[in-house]
Parts: structure tokens; sequence; C-alpha cells
């Protein structure tokens, strides 16, 4: 079917975080919907059904946020092994608090490269430019991209463009791709995980989401509420020289904290407690998420990262974590357990339990 069906019936509020009213999608489509850009069910769907039957492949089938690829030296040496990826954006609007669409294209290729334990180093960018975009705008995003790059310690090397009718583009979409140098005996999988390791996500979630949405719907806060869109490559290097028995890292980008958990979850064939007095959340965008109707587990961020490491390196990752910047706010928030495997269930502040599924939807269109 084309179209969606009903609306959930667990909408409204929880015991804890307030349900997304989400309707939810009929078993079978023909056609593609928003909701399947959301990072949810349907992306899921979508990969299952169309993408790994059409290109198959190994190495594509491990659906980490970045491709591992061994290169031969000749000689029947062994050469270095690169990270490798791609990404597109389509956010709306071009601009922001706290950045723009050409700062997060730059970000998000080096964090899905950083959380796969590379070192970032080469991008690509191709732009698809709607005819009418006024060319400041365009400076303005690149001197964006650029910025960001050096922040990185990244060199953006090829590129494409194109143009489309005025009305068909929304100014620009950015597709980018990144690659980087993967460390020897550092294997990061989201297929890792094991019972007794810990979660640990690097601060408060939902800010880039509410964020967009502020600027969409003229929300006003006491304070002024800022994506935290930012390059995780030195985060990430921090918790792997404190703990190199770091299991797997992934940014929780679409889809938000939940969808990352239940893909960790499914791929590592286990179960994920979810301690929600433990998920550090701001006060602004707890508020904006009940005004909503939203849930901020699903909500996107995109400076955010969580790591799962082994009990016995869990305090030490956390204290690590804590003295960079990007991770004062990190927090212990789950628990890798053998019960109910591939399902994630939230420990409410009340003491309730839920099972957090997949966003089933599309919350929100078009912020990333």
């Amino acid at each position: 079917m084309s179209d969606l069906g009903p609306r959930s019936s667990n909408e409204g509020e929880s015991d804890g975080f307030p349900l997304g009213n989400c309707p939810l999608p009929r078993s079978r489509y023909d056609h593609i919907l928003l909701g399947h850009g959301s990072g949810g069910q349907l992306s899921a769907d979508l990969i299952a059904r169309v993408f790994l039957p059409g290109f198959g492949g190994e190495t594509l089938g491990k659906l980490e946020d970045s491709a591992s690829l061994r290169l031969d030296s000749g000689n029947g040496r062994a050469g270095p092994r690169l990270a490798f990826t791609t990404d597109s954006f389509v956010v709306r609007p071009l601009f922001f608090p706290g950045g723009d669409i050409g700062r997060l294209a730059v970000h998000g290729t080096v964090n899905d490269l950083a959380v796969s334990g590379a070192r970032p180093l080469y991008l690509s960018a191709a732009f698809i430019l709607e005819e009418g975009l006024p060319l400041v705008d365009l400076r303005r995003i690149v001197a964006s991209m650029r910025a960001a790059c050096e922040e990185a310690g990244v060199s953006l090397v090829t590129g494409d463009t194109k143009v489309v009718d005025r009305g068909k583009g929304d100014g620009v979409f950015i597709t980018t791709a990144g690659i980087g140098l993967m460390p020897e005996g550092r294997p990061l999988s989201i297929h890792s995980a094991r019972p007794g390791d810990r979660i640990l996500l690097s601060g408060t979630v939902g800010d880039h989401g509410i964020a967009i949405m502020s600027v969409r719907e003229g929300l006003e806060f006491e304070t002024v509420l800022e994506s935290d869109t930012a390059p995780l490559h030195g985060l990430a290097r921090v918790i792997l020289d404190a703990c190199p028995e770091t299991r797997c890292m992934r940014d929780p980008t679409r889809g938000g904290l939940a969808s990352a958990l239940n893909e960790l979850a499914s791929a590592s064939g286990v179960g994920v407690t979810l301690d929600e007095a433990a998920v550090p959340l701001r006060l602004e965008v707890r508020g904006a998420c009940e005004m909503l109707g939203l849930d901020p587990l699903y909500v996107a961020n995109e400076g955010k990262l969580i790591a799962v490491v082994p009990p016995e390196d869990s305090d030490r990752a956390l204290q690590a974590m804590r003295e960079h910047p990007l991770g004062r706010n990190a927090s212990i928030v789950g628990t890798v357990v053998s019960e109910h495997p591939g399902m994630v269930i939230l420990k409410s502040r009340v003491g309730g339990e839920r099972v957090v599924t997949l966003l089933s939807g599309e919350q929100l269109p078009r912020i990333c």
C-alpha cells in the first residue's frame, strides 16, 4: 500500500518519555513513503527488501556505519585497512541554530568513519542545486564546509555539481563520501556486543532534531537551543585509548537513540535494558517534545555517540568521555543482556517497563 494506516494505540503519554504520534505503516507498500527516510522500521524494510537483495555482498550486508576494506599491496602482502562511507543530507531549513547543511554534511560523514574506529582523511561532496538558490547562500554553505573540514582534519578532494528545476530541490541537497584509515587490532562491529556489556552515551539526546523543529514551528526557549552537530573523531579516539576492548560505537542520528540500540540488539542477537533516568536530556528538549508529542529517544542527534564496552572497563571509559569537551554529560545508560534478544526494554523513572521498538513512521522529516 502507498498510504499510511491508523495511528498507534499507544499515542500520548507513557509512564516514561511521551510516545510519538507516528502513523503506523501498513504491512505492505508499493511506493516510497516519507517514513522510508526515518532511520526506523520502514528504512530497515527498504534495505532488506530492495537494496540488500539488489546489491548483495558480505561487506554491505554487515550494515556497519562504514565499510571496512583491506587493500592489496601486491606481492602477497596485505595493505592498509580503510573505512569507506557515504551519506546524503536534505535538511530543511538549510541554516539552523548551531549549524547548516554544509557543516552537517561534513560532520555526519566524519562521524560515520570515527565511530568505526577510523581516522578520517578524505571527503567527496556532490551538490544538487535548485535553480534560484542565492549564490550568497551557496558561498555560506561552502565556507561552513571548509571550516568543518579544517576542524576535523580532513580534506575535501573531489566533487560534482548538478542543477534541477526551480521547486524540485529545496535549495541544496548534498551527498558526501568519506575515506579513513583503520588501525590494526581494533575490530569494532555492531555484531560484537555481549551480555554484561555497558552502553555509554556521550551526552544529551534530541538537541539537533528539536533545534530544527524550533525554527520550523517558531518555538522559543529561555536559553538558546542549538544543534549538537560536531565532529566525533577526537572523542572516539579518547574512548579507544582508554578502552581498547570497546565492542562498538554508533552515532544515533536518524531514528535517534532508540533506533541505534534496536540495530545493536538485532545485529548482536542480544537484549538491551535502557535506564530512562540515566539518559541525559535538556529541559528545553523535554518540554518541546511534550508540546509536539514526540519521543526524545527517537529524535535525531548529530554530535553524540554510544559506546559499548566490557563491564570492567565502563568506569574508565566513562571518565575518559567526561574529560573530553563533547562528553561532559556522558552517562552509562544501559546494559546488554541475554534476555529478550533483539529487543530494547526501557526501565522508566517510576519503575515500569516498556518495549522500545524501531520508529514505525516519520517523526521529524528532513532534519539531516
